[in-house]
């Protein structure tokens, strides 16, 4: 089971909604594509097709992690433990500097966010789940092991 945030919840359902709205859209580029005759040598045709076939793979996806993913309620979580949706202020150990990254179910794609995003679902993810202040998380990244110290959940 996938946990993900109410925020992250708004977000696939807004996506969601956008990528509904658009099917006649286009449907109304195919139409009038296949209006312009041969279907061999229409690129209009075939990129209207292939629009529409990747945004519908998208709609089933993210309709099938509505339905199976579950919303963490944040008054029910232990206070001082890092769930989904948890902000951190993480001090790496070997170059003595920190910032803050924030837990999250799916990453949002958002380069401007206020808190580097981390995935449940990546190494760094894993183990900074159900930590605490004070910890130290080992992290084994591509480029070898990082160690951080858990010194603040925000």
């Amino acid at each position: 089971m996938e946990f993900i945030t109410h925020e992250e919840r708004e977000q696939l359902e807004a996506q969601l909604k956008g990528l509904v709205e658009n099917r006649p859209t286009i449907s109304t580029r195919i139409a009038e594509a296949r209006a312009l005759g041969d279907l061999k040598e229409n690129a209009e045709y075939h990129a209207a097709r292939e629009q529409q076939g990747i945004e519908e793979a998208e709609i089933r996806r993210i309709e099938e992690r509505l339905a199976t993913a579950q919303v963490v309620d944040a008054s029910k979580q232990a206070d001082g433990v890092v769930f989904v949706g948890s902000i951190v202020r993480l001090k790496d150990l070997k170059r003595g500097d920190d910032d803050t990254y924030r837990l999250v179910g799916e990453l949002s794609g958002d380069a401007l966010a206020e808190h580097v995003e981390v995935s449940v679902n990546s190494p760094m993810g894993q183990a900074l789940l159900k930590s605490r202040v004070g910890e130290v998380i080992r992290v084994d990244a591509p480029k070898g092991v990082k160690q951080f110290e858990i010194t603040e959940i925000l």
